[in-house]
């Protein structure tokens, strides 16, 4: 990446920064007798609670975000539970977000653990983006005393998926020129929105790479993927331009679920209501904020989608006062032999408490 003077610049320089295992890295900071062992944060077994954040350590065993907590100590048994603390967490994420905004006003916050940068007008000949990434890296680990994971490219997207390939601590550059050379031999979920069900079935046609998707034609990605097909198609080429966006007001909340197999079961459909609701409770309470409607949206086995919501005349937050709510829209439709495929649940109509961020959801309408 360079400059080139008397010249227009001809490309952008992308940093996606992200904290490795962010809420368990916090708590093996502040207590030195955790760091180096399986650490998990979140809610109690006896509260029926989910894995906010797993330590690198714990998911040696198989352990991962949102799984219920009573699952994940039965796969860990020594590992060491931490209760949430999402004002520490915060108070972090403020001191890291004045470090990037020391090193470029174009900062765009995701969430508390990640945030894209642009440092195209700090690139010069002799401090290219990479250098910046090093010196970015460094500060933190110096200041903070926590590491984070940097992938440094000319677009969002691309930058987003080179922050995750060297977890933890890692530093991938993707240079002008070489993004479809970075791409095309991994795998399609790596793409925002291939999640584990598109992948099967992207699987199931032949398609495992990017590359292989990249040389489906414009039609082929509007019929199988609607709206967000021509996007799709751009961002298998590396080709992404979306700016850095520095103030965005989030609209919603949510958090949804293809299932494994179509059910019509009460019970296990309130669980996953009741899970789902876990997860937008945490992310309301990670980026203080509150909503006063909540939405409850399902998808039938002949793929109709349903939104069903509910406006409250006060804000709710918790996951158990969403849940509530959700689990009342449920109980209405169910007991009509209908089985489902996909739940969701989300809160919006904010008020706003402390809005620390931002998270991008990019979703596929499906096959």
């Amino acid at each position: 990446m360079k400059t080139r003077v008397g010249k227009p610049q001809e490309y952008k320089a992308i940093i996606h920064a992200d904290f490795d295992a962010f809420y368990t890295s916090v708590e093996q900071r502040d207590d030195p007798y955790i760091a180096g062992k399986p650490v998990l944060v979140g809610g109690s077994v006896e509260g029926r609670g989910v894995v906010a954040s797993a330590s690198y350590e714990a998911r040696k065993f198989g352990i991962r975000s949102a799984m219920p907590m009573s699952r994940a100590l039965r796969l860990c048994p020594h590992a060491i539970r931490r209760t949430s603390r999402f004002d520490v967490y915060r108070q972090v994420s403020r001191q890291v977000l004045n470090i990037f905004r020391e090193i470029t006003p174009l900062v765009e916050p995701l969430s508390l653990d990640e945030a894209y940068l642009d440092v195209t007008d700090q690139e010069t000949r002799t401090y290219a983006p990479p250098f910046i990434a090093r010196d970015l890296k460094r500060r933190i680990e110096s200041e903070v005393d926590l590491t984070i994971s940097v992938g440094v490219a000319t677009s969002k997207s691309v930058a987003k998926i080179a922050s995750d390939l060297e977890k933890p601590n890692g530093l991938t550059v993707v240079r002008p020129g070489s993004e479809s050379r970075f791409l095309f031999p991994l795998p399609v979920e790596r793409l925002w929105g291939i999640g584990p069900k598109t992948r099967q079935k992207l699987n199931s046609i032949g398609i495992e790479t990017i590359g292989e998707l990249s040389k489906y034609r414009e039609d082929w990605f509007s019929k199988n993927f609607g709206s967000n097909g021509e996007l799709l198609r751009l961002m298998c080429q590396g080709i992404d331009d979306r700016p850095v966006n520095v103030a965005r007001i989030r609209k919603s909340y949510s958090s949804e679920t293809t299932l494994t197999e179509d059910t019509d079961d009460p019970g296990t459909l309130r669980e996953i209501v009741s899970r789902l609701s876990q997860d937008v409770g945490r992310s309301l309470i990670s980026n203080g904020m509150s909503g006063k409607t909540v939405r409850l949206k399902l998808r039938s086995s002949d793929f109709i989608t349903y939104t069903r919501q509910k406006t409250l005349t006060e804000s709710v937050q918790l996951s158990s006062e969403i849940a509530e709510v959700a689990l009342d829209l449920l109980k209405r439709e169910l007991g009509v032999g209908e089985k489902f495929r996909l739940l969701g649940v989300g809160v919006s109509r904010f008020d706003l408490l402390e809005n620390d961020g931002d998270v991008i959801q990019f979703r596929l309408s499906g096959f």
